[in-house]
């Protein structure tokens, strides 16, 4: 959104990762800054710019100058900004990191990107309706329900070829129409902002960023199959997007985009919030409905699927956040614009939180299709200093661990199914060479046994008892034998878990041993870690060839296990050593090893 008027215009990412990283501060900086010198400047917020790698980030337009983007602002420099930029028109180049006009190393990140449900994102006002109006905000909902009837709604969902961000890829136009051609009149819809993964966080920077792009969506879809109710089910752990989408609920309401006889047709949608407590269960559908149901969040046994016996019973449509706000963009531009981009069978754009061992970390946006080495590389950056790319997690803690030999692997649903992991939500989690594939398969598998709502057996029990063999292998415990029978449970939870927790649970463990079986082995067979990474594994040593002596080892080990006199080789005692790599860290000589 270009600057109104002829005002400077500054503005500040104020998303969650903005406001961690010192964003509030440098917005309270530049209110102090123009109060006492005068400047007759708007000062904006909004939600996430995606380069989250460089927050804080700020915007500034001065009339007449390309717009310039600053990276990694403090509230120090705010000065410095405001008088040499807006007041002398002389952009402080060195922390420029985006400018109209010129090509900086930062513009790669967005280069390949293709901005659909990212529209508004970091250009916008999250906090206004009028903003989000300006851009063509609500003509969707208007063109849907007023020149459109509800079929030809679904219709055209079905030819774009959406298919639900949630994980499932379930097609979004079919889900719709049978949920349409169910009996009765009360029926629901549900936004499923139960983003858990670990290293995911599309849904939440969405929400917090344009929360009245999936509000419309979500009325689109009540349009098309007939539902005067809707609930937006997100994480009470994500408080800036909970306010911001309760504002937005209220403003739409009040300018009529919301509520009773939407834009004289008759059709009618009242929108609420339900917070959920953190169980990752409660992203299946059916826990999520039990939940709002004021139930404990388990799983119930499908069929019957939500679109036929879903909320109080009723008919609904469960779709997530990223799968909503698609679908202004596709009313308003044709089903064959949106199916342009991507596959034949993974239409559109995907979101992906790039996350890990990489360069450029934060929120992007690419046309399906593209591949791991052009998502993780072209535009994160590949991995940062001297190490290698190794590995890249795909799908959260329900999805799998994809090797560097796989890194030209398209990231659609078929591709990365064949592979044995799954698209998931959007999660990106990508490790180096001193990432040990044994020790992430243990932190996933331990994340989705705690969060087994415990109603199947398999689950329950059967993801304890690989969790124990695998914390066994890190703590060099590990015996002939325990590969293959995390194989054996693994398979057996897989068949036999009632929900998508729990016939997910066990593929990281099953991908590391399918692609990193050398590590498992390495672990089991040699007590030894190949990255470096277990504790338990490793031995650290003195070489005397390098060792000079300076007793700076000496200094920092917190238990004494290192001795030797000035200017002598040191020794490190084995029994004492708690293996911390403070020593390792401090010498400036190479002269400790680790093996």
């Amino acid at each position: 959104m270009g600057n109104p008027g002829t005002r400077v215009q500054v503005t500040v990412g104020l998303s969650s990762c903005g406001i961690a990283a010192g964003a509030a501060a440098v917005m309270r900086a530049f209110e102090r800054e123009f109060a006492e010198r005068g400047v007759d400047a708007r000062l904006k917020r909004t939600g996430c710019i995606g380069m989250c790698y460089r927050e804080p980030i700020v915007d500034v337009e001065v009339p007449g100058l390309p717009r310039q983007t600053y990276g990694g602002v403090t509230a120090d420099q705010v000065g410095r900004i405001v008088e040499e930029h807006i007041e002398g028109g002389k952009p402080v180049d060195e922390w420029v990191v985006r400018a109209e006009g010129r090509e900086l190393p930062d513009e790669a990140y967005y280069s390949s990107q293709v901005r659909l449900v990212l529209r508004n994102a970091g250009v916008i006002d999250p906090e206004s309706i009028d903003e989000y109006i300006e851009t063509g905000g609500y003509k969707a909902l208007e063109r849907a329900t007023t020149e459109m009837t509800p079929e030809a709604v679904i219709q055209e969902i079905k030819d774009a070829g959406l298919r639900g961000r949630g994980g499932a890829g379930f097609p979004s136009g079919v889900k719709w129409e049978l949920a349409r051609r169910q009996p009765g009149n009360e029926k629901y819809v549900i936004v499923n902002a139960d983003e858990g993964d670990p290293g995911a966080f599309m849904d939440r920077s969405i929400l917090e960023g344009d929360p009245h792009a999936v509000l419309e969506g979500l009325a689109i879809a009540a349009y098309a199959i007939g539902a005067t109710e809707g609930y937006f089910y997100v994480r009470a752990e994500y408080p800036l997007a909970v306010k911001r989408l309760e504002l937005a609920i209220a403003d739409a309401h009040e300018r009529g985009f919301l509520g009773d006889d939407l834009f004289g047709t008759g059709t009618s949608l009242h929108v609420q919030v339900k917070e959920g407590a953190g169980a990752f269960v409660c992203g299946e559908e059916t826990a999520l409905i039990a939940s709002i149901e004021g139930e404990r969040g388990m799983p119930r046994l499908r069929p019957p699927y939500p679109a036929a016996k879903g909320l109080w019973g009723k008919p609904t449509n469960i779709n997530n956040v990223e799968t909503y706000a698609n679908v202004p963009w596709i009313i308003m531009n044709g089903a064959a614009a949106y199916a342009a981009y991507g596959t034949d069978t993974s239409k559109g754009t995907k979101v992906y939180a790039l996350a890990g061992k990489i360069t450029r970390g934060g929120l992007v946006e690419v046309p399906m299709g593209m591949t791991i080495r052009e998502v993780v590389n072209d535009v994160g950056g590949g991995v940062p200093g001297e190490h290698e790319f190794k590995a890249v997690q795909l799908g959260g803690p329900s999805g799998g661990c994809l090797p560097a030999e796989l890194i030209d692997t398209p990231v659609d649903y078929e591709s990365l199914t064949k592979t044995g992991a799954i698209m998931g939500s959007g999660g990106m989690v990508v490790m180096d060479d001193t990432t040990c594939m044994v020790d992430i398969a243990r932190f996933f598998l331990k994340f989705t046994q705690d969060e087994s709502c415990g109603k199947c057996t398999f689950c329950r029990i059967g993801t304890k008892r690989m969790l124990e063999i695998l914390e066994r292998i890190c703590a060099g415990e590990g015996r002939e034998g325990d590969v293959e029978r995390l194989e054996e449970l693994g398979k057996s939870i897989v068949t036999s878990s009632l929900c998508g927790l729990g016939q997910s649970a066990p593929n990281p463990v099953l991908t590391t041993i399918l692609y990193f079986r050398d590590e498992y082995d390495a672990h089991i067979k040699e007590k030894r870690c190949p990255a470096h990474a277990c504790r338990p594994l490793l031995t650290y040593g003195i070489d005397p060839e390098n060792c000079t002596g300076c007793a700076l080892c000496v200094k920092v080990c917190p238990v004494g296990a290192i001795s030797g006199d000035r200017k002598e080789v040191h020794v490190i005692d084995q029994d004492v050593c708690t293996k911390c790599d403070a020593c390792r860290q401090v010498c400036r000589f190479d002269a400790v090893t680790v093996r």
